[in-house]
Parts: structure tokens; sequence; C-alpha cells
């Protein structure tokens, strides 16, 4: 179906195809230069040490939970209103997900009481997502991490240059890691990184996501290394500097993307005050955000007519998703379910509605009424 408004619109135009172009006509094209400076550009906007440039951030978080030390049979407790790939990772080193609830319709960040009541003594580690780039209380999750030894792991893939009391999101615990997908704030097509202000962390992260060498193609081929050693079994997780350069070029555009977004998300809400059937999660945030979606949850309302809703707004040109399918509800997690009220809820009666840069005043105002047309109809 072709929308009127789609959901995202990618923040591309002529200095992506120059950077690609520019990177493709050096004829080093593969890990080397351009990695090497987004890294460094990275690190400095989020004034972290490292930054670690990979193929996408579902590796991200693998490798995040293996330099945290989480091993087969540990437990770690992460949300459920979250992509799958922020569960899947844990999987992938043979733990087990905990799913905690979130705290309200208002807030659907990880609830720290919630993850109180689920640490057991296998539990090493805690990962959060700082969903639709809205950060979860980080206060109170450190201060549970303290007490109980605890790793915690950002997944921060929402939240690039979010803040929480002054602090980048995915600066705060030990990892944090984000996402350049094609629908992403920053975007490189596929794309990912890890930031720590650990040295060891970041020193194997660049062991294991080229196979475990000791060093790459770019060091033999300038002559600072003519041969490598394999010291640690590792993958295939590398960025190639195509898509780095891509990335740099979004650096460039980010902070004014992020400013553009600010200003669409107070028209939104100042337009949606006026319906009384809905609840807008975190209307009253005061930290800066990266307002990746923006997320609406039906009150009173059934997974039926929030589908009808949707179905009534793609008929009118727009655009919509929700944010996310429950994890614990998916068949591949069954043995891991866990009840869990408000984000049940929440899966079955939120939708997304288009948010991107150069959605317009007059756009927004086309997405409300026909949003208020269709709940009228319910």
């Amino acid at each position: 179906m072709s929308y009127k408004i789609p959901l995202f619109d990618l923040n591309f135009d002529e200095k992506e195809e120059q950077a690609a172009l520019e990177t493709i006509q050096s004829k080093w094209i593969s890990t080397g230069p351009k990695t090497a400076a987004f890294e460094k550009r990275f690190a400095e906007m989020f004034h972290v040490d490292h930054a670690v440039a990979l193929s996408n951030c579902t590796v991200s978080l693998h490798l995040a939970l293996k330099l945290a030390g989480v091993k087969a049979d540990d437990e770690v407790i992460c949300p459920s209103l979250t992509f799958v790939a922020t569960v899947n990772s844990i999987r992938y080193v043979d733990a087990l997900p905990v799913f905690a609830d979130v705290i309200s319709y208002e807030n659907p960040t990880i609830d720290p009481d919630d993850i109180r009541k689920k640490i057991t003594p296998k539990t090493t580690a805690i990962v959060v997502m700082h969903y639709g780039g809205f950060a979860c209380d980080m206060d109170s999750i450190m201060e549970i991490a303290k007490a109980h030894n605890l790793k915690v792991i950002e997944d921060a893939c929402h939240g690039p240059l979010a803040e929480y009391k002054g602090k980048k999101l995915g600066t705060i615990g030990d990892i944090g890691c984000f996402s350049f997908f094609s629908n992403k704030n920053i975007s490189t097509g596929e794309g990912g990184m890890l930031i720590t202000n650990n040295q060891k962390y970041a020193d194997r992260c660049k062991l294991l996501r080229s196979h475990g060498m000791t060093s790459m193609s770019y060091d033999r081929a300038k002559g600072h290394s003519t041969a490598y050693d394999v010291i640690e079994l590792g993958y295939n997780y590398r960025m190639d500097d195509i898509h780095s350069s891509i990335g740099l070029a979004q650096l460039d555009k980010i902070e004014a993307d992020l400013e553009k977004r600010n200003e669409i998300r107070k028209v939104y809400i100042n337009q949606l005050k006026g319906i009384d059937g809905i609840t807008i999660p975190f209307e009253n945030y005061t930290d800066f955000s990266s307002n990746y979606i923006f997320p609406i949850v039906l009150k009173s309302s059934t997974f039926e007519k929030r589908d009808n809703v949707r179905k009534q707004l793609a008929e009118a040109g727009i655009q919509t998703s929700v944010h996310y399918p429950a994890i614990h509800r998916f068949s591949i997690y069954k043995d891991f379910y866990s009840e869990l009220p408000v984000t049940d809820y929440l899966v079955d009666n939120l939708i997304t509605l288009p948010m991107y840069s150069k959605l317009s005043n007059h756009e927004i105002e086309y997405i409300v009424a026909s949003l208020n047309i269709a709940l009228s109809n319910e």
C-alpha cells in the first residue's frame, strides 16, 4: 500500500550519496579509516572513552553480554516490550531471559520494582531498553545493580543523544548498544555501535568482532602488521567503511534532526490533548529525547478496537505500527512466559503514529483529525 503519510522518512540526501561514493573511489571499502573516524566521532559526541562499530545492534547486544561475563544458565532480567533482538541476544550466550513488566501506560519502560522481585541467586545482569528514546529510571536500576553486583546493559537503539539527568543514554550502565537500521534516528542501512568506558571491554570487543584475530586487514595492508594470531573464538561482526562513511554523514545531521523531532512532538501533544480516549506516553517528560517514535495508547480498549482504528488510519493514507508485540507471547519464548499485565494491555492497545523530522504541522493536523474520526466510529 502507498501511504499519504508514511511511518518514517529516511533522512538521506546527496551528502550520504557523496560519502559512499568517495569511499568506493578510495578503493578501501571494508573496515578501515572511515570506520575508525566514525567510532572516534561517536565516542566524542557521547563523551565516552570507547566506541566500537559493528554490523548491527543485535551483535552489539550479543557481545555486550559476553563482555559482561554472562554465561549459560545465568538469568538476565529484561523487558518484554522491546524488539525481539534484545532478548535473542540473551539466548545467544545460553542465558535465561526473565521478563519484567513496564511501569505504566504513561511510562512503558522497565519497572525497577518488578526487577527487584525477579532477582535470584542466578541473576547476573539487567538489560534495559530506553523505549522510544525516553530513559528508563536509571538511578533506581543502577542502585539495584550495585546492591546485587549485577551488570547493566543499555539497549539504546531508540536513543542516540537522548539524555537522563544530563547523561547520554548508553553511558550510564556498563555498556551501551545502538542501532543504525534504516528506520533509526541515525541510519546506515544496517549497523550498530557498542560504547563503554571500560578499556578491557573495548579491546575484547574489537577482538571478538573480527574472528578473534590480533590484527585486521587494514593494519596489514598499511604495513602495521604482517601476520596475525587468533587468540579467541570470535565472529564476523565488523562494520565496513561504506556504512561508516554514511554514518559520518548522518552524525552531521543528527542534532538538527532531533531538535526538529522535539518540535514535532510538541505539536502532536498540543493537537492530541483534545482527544479523551487516549494516553500519550511520556507526555510530561522533561529530559531531552530522541523521539524515535510517537506512541499512543487507547483507553478502555481491546486489540480488536485498536486494529480497527489502525485500519481506518491506513484507509486515510496514514501508516502506523505497533512497537512492539510482546516477546513473552512469542512461541519461541513460551518456556519463559511471565504474567505482565501492564505490558499485555499496552501491546494490545498501542499505536505508533508517524514521526520524522520532515513531518509538517499540516500533516500532524490531518493525522490527529483522522484519529479522532476513527475513534468516534468505535
